[in-house]
């Protein structure tokens, strides 16, 4: 009987620097790789009838991927922050750090290599878990082999619970509590380019998938850190409405056991303030970062 692939029996497993991490995630996982087609004209003016067109398949554009965690009290989904946020100090380039993706079932091993974490997004809902979504790209889309394939990386020991956190927003703007707190957002975005990886020279020998030209290097472009927050509109605030800041600070942090959880301590940030108008009347701040830290990492600690 055929043995299929299915997602909720599947097991995650990141392998960096030599270790390896079995991530908990929640059911949104995804990934996938598409090649490239190149179609060409096959007419001739001397042979009008070939009216449909020729192909040719070279190369792999870069793979996607995004899975979410829920963030634990006991933190073993850290690894999943760190490749968010942290560069890669042994490069000594401004890169993120690189990782592999293994995803096994009970039929197959798959692995993405060479990923690379470009949008992050921490979920701050009231009275619900504290998640981080991740997206990125990967060089390489593969299986390597049955359920029972050797993974690469030390196995690290993982906590023998886990406890989800539920949010307690605390947000200080200009180091002043938001008062009348509705809810509160964090993202950062890495902004990525894949090297041109494409030439004649290599094309010419593709036959099939194991041959085709992949992705291999990229540059970061930017890094963004933005936001929003949202509060009430009452008496204590209604004459802020309408409002900018070109250069202050924005802490965003979520309480645990009446001690800080998540902390995002953003100096140097702007903000819009803007009114809504609903049966409630609300305003929004939409904050970005601009100063550019040293080690995002020590910005948002986890």
């Amino acid at each position: 009987m055929a043995v299929y692939n299915l997602l909720r029996d599947g097991a995650v497993h990141i392998v960096f620097g030599g270790n390896r991490y079995n991530v908990k995630v929640t059911p949104d996982l995804s990934f996938s790789q598409t090649f490239a087609e190149d179609a060409y004209e096959v007419k001739t003016l001397h042979d009008q009838t070939k009216m449909f067109q020729g192909t040719s398949v070279t190369k792999a554009n870069p793979a996607d991927f995004s899975f979410a965690v829920a963030l634990t009290r006991e933190k073993d989904e850290s690894i999943v922050k760190s490749l968010l946020t942290d560069y890669d100090t042994s490069t000594g380039e401004q890169l993120l750090k690189s990782f592999d993706l293994y995803f096994v079932t009970s039929e197959s091993t798959f692995k993405l290599e060479g990923c690379v974490i470009t949008n992050g997004d921490f979920t701050m809902g009231k009275s619900a878990p504290l998640t981080l979504s991740v997206s990125g790209n990967a060089k390489k889309l593969e299986r390597v082999g049955n359920a029972s394939y050797s993974l690469p990386g030390t196995l690290q020991s993982a906590s023998a619970t886990r406890t989800p956190v539920k949010v307690l927003l605390d947000v200080e703007v200009g180091g002043t509590d938001v008062t009348n707190l509705v809810s509160a957002t964090l993202s950062v975005q890495n902004n990525i380019d894949w090297t041109p990886y494409e030439t004649l020279h290599n094309s010419l020998s593709v036959t099939n998938a194991s041959n085709a030209m992949y992705p291999t290097t990229y540059t970061l472009k930017g890094r963004v850190v933005s936001g929003n927050i949202v509060q009430y509109t009452g008496t204590n605030n209604s004459t802020t409405a309408q409002s900018f800041n070109t250069n202050t600070s924005v802490a965003v942090k979520t309480t645990d056991q009446n001690s800080t959880f998540l902390n995002a301590n953003l100096t140097g940030c702007m903000f819009t303030k803007r009114l809504n108008v609903a049966e409630v009347f609300t305003q929004t701040f939409d904050y970005r970062m601009v100063n550019s830290p040293a080690n995002l990492g020590t910005t948002i600690t986890y």
